[in-house]
């Protein structure tokens, strides 16, 4: 039995969404601050620039994270590996090496609660479910899921193409039915969802944060030809083809969050 003071009742923590055994607080004010620093505390509050937690509630599912995402956990709390054998293990790793992701994602279980490091990134909750039981992600912003929810590795169908793009060649899948979180570099409210129907969408940039497993995802010139390409300006695009949904940022990504 324990009981936690001054979190969630705290005036300064706002829960700003929960899913399945997610909740996501944000830090209002950052208060632990120097006078130097107050002023950059002051409009970065105003300016949304605040700090964020993933809380999981390990009584309603257990959970995955990415590897060294645990800030600290209560209760009746296990962690794991994940591995189920030499042939798993391998697996992993090669999917980790493609991807660009950890090969090793602990799980964590029992009943009690796992809390995350804080980020200055978004973090957005999203269900497979909606996303036709498999989704892809952008390399480097899945955060955690729930651990029923399959890894997979998500292959472009043109590799050559990718190549000349600059874009990576494999990104990470999840996959069944579960709730997940990524770290994202805009909020949720200036997301653009997209929806498919046997169309096509083409992107000039790396926007795209998740699209559903069922589109055909290429690089391809912006053109027909290498001379209308270069009319236009644009040169190679991302392309996302069939029938599905694609979640878009309208800026480009800020690595330095």
């Amino acid at each position: 039995m324990y009981q936690i003071n001054n979190f969630f009742d705290n005036d300064d923590v706002k829960i700003l969404s929960q899913l399945g055994p997610f909740r996501v607080v944000e830090y209002q004010r950052d208060l632990s601050v120097t006078p130097e620093a107050a002023m950059t505390a002051y409009y970065s509050a105003a300016m949304q620039v605040r700090k964020r937690q993933l809380v999981c509630d390990l009584s309603k599912a257990q959970v995955t994270i990415q590897a060294g995402s645990m800030q600290w956990m209560l209760g009746n709390v296990s962690a794991t590996t994940g591995i189920k054998g030499v042939g798993d293990f391998l697996g992993k790793a090669i999917r980790g090496k493609a991807t660009g992701e950890s090969a090793i994602k602990p799980e964590y279980t029992g009943d009690g609660l796992l809390v995350l490091e804080p980020t200055y990134r978004h973090l957005i909750l999203l269900h497979t479910d909606d996303w036709g039981g498999a989704v892809v992600l952008d390399d480097g912003l899945f955060l955690a899921c729930e651990s029923t929810l399959q890894h997979r590795t998500a292959v472009r169908t043109n590799l050559s193409s990718a190549v000349a793009g600059g874009e990576g060649l494999f990104n990470l899948s999840l996959a069944g039915s579960g709730a997940f979180c990524i770290e994202a570099y805009c909020p949720r409210e200036e997301l653009i969802e997209i929806t498919l129907q046997d169309d096509v969408l083409k992107i000039d940039g790396n926007y795209a944060i998740a699209w559903s497993a069922g589109l055909e995802f290429t690089v391809e010139r912006s053109g027909k030809s290498l001379i209308g390409s270069a009319a236009s300006g644009e040169g190679l695009v991302n392309v996302y083809r069939g029938s599905g949904k694609v979640l878009m940022m309208p800026t480009a990504q800020m690595p330095n969050i």
